[in-house]
């Protein structure tokens, strides 16, 4: 098992992950920010792998992606960081992108990077699941990186059940099909579909992301789901002076434990 695996063994409710975009703020932040947020208490962190076109995220977390390939940002630059990541963060630590970068890196050495630095898995909203069964399973398989497939309230139940044979590790259920930065609508028709996917009583944990950000919102998310993910209420923080000093706050307020302003 790794480290993602380990978690949902130990842990089963109300599990926090905390997406941040790599080089951002910063070139040099990315491991000060994932420290920082372990130490604040969260289970788990999406690093996210800049990219010049991202079409599912909104206007936040695409400005932070631009400004990080200003910074310098490359999958190269990151995979030197992340050397020194496991000498400081010991919870699960995913990367999140799209899959351009990572077939111009080259997928095998990818994988093998990923071992390396002691990354537990990515989420490439574009890989194709045919691909990833025809051409990459073995390679992510044998650098024990866990694949995570994204489902939307449009995703008929026999590919859900597919998703289900082919995970690993946990499944992302994606609270609409809109861009990242939304509020994450509690109308009936979402309720539904959490209820529908609770109701299939899948194999693999699920986590709930786009437009978690805040304690409601987390808390309503985590009556479906095994926990849920905060991505663009983070990135707004991180274009903030103090940024590093307020995150056990946004963590805490997260989690229901104080308010967060």
């Amino acid at each position: 098992m790794n480290r993602i695996n380990q978690l949902f063994e130990r842990k089963k409710e109300n599990i926090l992950s905390i997406y941040f975009t790599a080089g951002y703020p910063g070139l040099n932040s990315t491991i000060d920010i994932a420290e920082a947020l372990e130490k604040a208490g969260a289970d788990f962190l999406e690093i996210g792998i800049p990219y010049s076109d991202p079409l599912a995220d909104g206007p936040v977390i695409q400005n932070s992606s631009l400004k990080s390939i200003e910074n310098g940002m490359t999958l190269k630059v990151l995979f030197e960081q992340l050397k020194d990541l496991r000498k400081r963060v010991s919870i699960p630590v995913l990367l999140m992108g799209y899959v351009n970068p990572i077939l111009q890196y080259g997928v095998e050495k990818f994988c093998a990077s990923c071992k390396e630095v002691g990354i537990d898995g990515l989420i490439a909203p574009d890989l194709p699941m045919y691909e990833y069964e025809e051409l990459y399973i073995n390679c992510f398989r044998g650098s024990n990186l866990s694949n995570v497939f994204l489902i939307t309230p449009q995703t008929s139940e026999e590919r859900i059940r597919k998703i289900d044979e082919l995970t690993n590790g946990f499944i992302y259920l994606l609270s609409s099909s809109s861009t990242t930065g939304k509020d994450v609508s509690l109308s009936d028709v979402t309720e539904n579909y959490f209820s529908r996917i609770k109701a299939m009583q899948l194999k693999n944990p699920t986590m709930i992301g786009f437009g978690i950000s805040d304690n409601k919102s987390f808390s309503k998310a985590t009556e479906y789901a095994n926990g849920a993910i905060v991505g663009t209420a983070f990135v707004k923080l991180l274009g903030e002076d103090n940024y590093m000093e307020r995150i056990p706050e946004f963590v805490s307020s997260l989690k229901g434990k104080q308010e967060f302003a």
